[in-house]
Order: structure tokens, then C-alpha cells, then sequence
């Protein structure tokens, strides 16, 4: 994997008019399936020791009523 230039964005708008989750699904969305991949790869390495395997379980509480 070769080196990423991080390319400086400067944009002004007010705080309240952004949509976060709008801006970040165009975000995501215009990045190729390998760049995606990569991403999490990245972002989960930083959770985990050096062969340590993800934990997948799930664990589902409902609240059951009377």
C-alpha cells in the first residue's frame, strides 16, 4: 500500500445547516469498494492487538414485560 496524500478542504457554512449524515454518505459513496474495505480494516486494527482476532458475537437484551 503506497502512501495517501491528505489534501486540505476548507469549506464555510453554517453549523446548523450541515447534515453530517448526508455529507458523510456522499463521502463514503464516492470512494471505490477497495477504498471502503480499507478504511475499516484500518480503523479495526487500531482496536485489536497484533493477532488478535475481532470479536463477532452479538449480544441482544430485550425488555420483557409482565
Amino acid at each position: 500500500m503506497g502512501i495517501t496524500r491528505i489534501v486540505p478542504v476548507v469549506r464555510k457554512a453554517i453549523l446548523k445547516d450541515i447534515d453530517e449524515g448526508y455529507e458523510d454518505i456522499i463521502f463514503w459513496l464516492s470512494k471505490t469498494p477497495q477504498e471502503r474495505i480499507a478504511a475499516v480494516t484500518e480503523l479495526r486494527s487500531h482496536g485489536i492487538k497484533p493477532g488478535q482476532r475481532m470479536d463477532k458475537t452479538v449480544v441482544i437484551k430485550k425488555l420483557l414485560h409482565p
